[in-house]
């Protein structure tokens, strides 16, 4: 993924999702938490919703207590500015189970974010990960698989090649 290829203001909407991400396949609660503005929501694939930075956080901890997590691949669609400093980052994601190598296609997600400028610093608002389920649509489910499977093997190489293999 080239965070860089893109201007200013989206550039760092793109970079902030990409930290939320990173956060997440680190499993840091504190990372991500640290992410999201005082007063933001958050509503997770299971359907819960969080609101705020301090109740997003400790959901995020005894996510990652009591659970094993997977990594997280995923492909932006589109950033766009709904006003100077407020973007909406429209994304999908795939989920690659903890000793694993593949996506499972019941895993996949389709997510938004919402991000606001305070500051002169980007925040999350609202992050919503909604599983992608297209129901009666199996060939939605498969298409969407096959390009997340796409996107992780072009990511797998463009990293062995950065470190010389």
């Amino acid at each position: 993924m080239d965070l860089h290829a893109h201007t200013g203001e989206e550039s760092q909407i793109r970079i902030l999702y990409h930290n939320l991400l990173n956060a997440w396949n680190k499993r840091s609660a504190a990372d991500m938490a640290d992410l999201f503005s005082e007063d933001a929501n958050m509503i997770g694939f299971d359907g819960s919703h969080l609101s705020g930075q301090e109740e997003i956080g400790k959901h995020l901890a005894t996510v990652f207590f009591h659970h094993p997590t997977g990594s997280i691949v995923n492909i932006v669609r589109n950033v766009r500015f709904i006003a100077p400093e407020v973007a909406v980052l429209n994304a999908v994601a795939g989920m690659i189970p903890p000793g694993k190598n593949d996506i499972l296609p019941e895993l996949t997600a389709i997510q938004t974010l919402v991000s606001v400028k305070d500051d002169d610093h980007w925040r999350i608002s609202i992050f919503q990960n909604t599983p992608a389920a297209f129901h009666g649509r199996p060939e939605e489910v498969d298409k969407l698989t096959h390009e997340l499977r796409r996107e992780m093997q072009e990511s797998f190489r463009a990293e062995n090649s950065a470190q010389g293999f």
